[in-house]
């Protein structure tokens, strides 16, 4: 992977005060909207389930403002991301679909292994996979899988889609998975798989190792701080990896003027020039933070495109 010029991520879910949670179309057309605006990529992000504890740390003042650990309605809607990426794949043609991030550890790898593959092929590549382990531990008693052991679990699923996705017959020996001369079909569309982002909300040593050994793009949860950059940096130069080739994912945020109106556009552009001089070279932002009638998202889309473009080439 080569370095890359700076694009324009658009936040797809999260979207409940300009369009009704159940609206699947509406989030479609918005990732038809986007591309034609030249937005580079679309992100889904990813729950099963939520649970009170959700709530926990204090619901969010403004609903437009990011969803985070403890401060979300449990009736907030969260979509299947990989039945709604299928559904924006079959209405787009050059737009990135970016699963970030996917919780692994909820589901099983050798079905996880299909469905990225049937959706990569869908959208001819476009794909990008953000594998996580998230933070709601009632989530994962749920679902029966122990939350303690979820970062071991990932780096196992990890192993599991690098294996499947290369060869076929596959054989692994694992401590949560063990499978013998297993068929995968069909493979993605490239041989390595779809291209992955790794991020949180810390740079630590399982998300460098994992960014290192499988990633193609760094996604925070939040601002990095200068030390946890510079460690990427060195992780990737120990590692004999390029650190100029990683996408490095960053956004912008408005400021609300009260906790019931979006925030302002053009205001909270003007940290863009900043982010790509930090090394970001693409800059997310989220539509409804800056409006609440659905049929101004394509020109936020425009305006957004034409001043990280503007950025770009000062």
């Amino acid at each position: 992977m080569t370095a890359r010029a700076p694009g324009v991520v658009l936040v797809l879910l999260e979207q409940w005060t300009l369009v009704d949670g159940r609206d699947m179309g509406a989030l479609v057309q918005m990732a038809v909207d986007a591309e034609a605006a030249g937005v580079e990529t679309v992100m889904l992000s990813d729950h099963v389930l939520l649970t009170p504890k959700a709530g926990a740390e204090g619901r969010m003042a403004n609903p437009r403002d990011y969803a985070a650990p403890g401060n979300q309605d449990p009736f907030t809607p969260w979509p299947d991301s990989v039945v709604l990426a299928a559904a924006i794949a079959a209405r787009t043609s050059r737009i990135r679909i970016a699963l970030s991030a996917l919780i692994m550890p909820l589901r099983h790898p050798l079905h996880t292994a299909t469905q990225l593959a049937t959706l990569d092929l869908l959208c001819g590549g476009r794909l990008v996979l953000q594998p996580t382990v998230s933070w709601l531990d009632e989530e994962y008693a749920a679902m029966g899988v122990p939350f303690t052991r979820r970062g071991r679990i990932l780096d196992e699923q990890l192993a599991v889609l690098k294996r499947v996705w290369a060869q076929s017959p596959a054989s692994f020996a694992g401590e949560h998975y063990a499978f013998e001369d297993v068929y995968v079909e069909p493979k993605c569309t490239r041989p390595e798989g779809p291209w992955m982002w790794f991020g949180g909300q810390h740079v630590h040593g399982p998300i460098l190792r994992r960014l290192v050994e499988h990633g193609h793009g760094f996604h925070p949860f939040g601002t990095p701080t200068p030390d946890d950059l510079a460690a990427i940096r060195a992780a990737m130069e120990e590692a004999g990896r390029d650190p100029d080739s990683i996408e490095m994912i960053g956004g912008i945020r408005p400021r609300f003027p009260s906790d019931d109106r979006p925030g302002d556009l053009d205001e909270a552009m003007a940290a863009i020039p900043g982010k790509l001089a930090e090394g970001y070279t693409s800059i997310c932002f989220k539509p409804s933070q800056y409006t609440d009638d659905v049929a101004e998202v394509p020109d936020l889309c425009r305006r957004m495109v034409a001043a990280v473009d503007a950025a770009a080439s000062a």
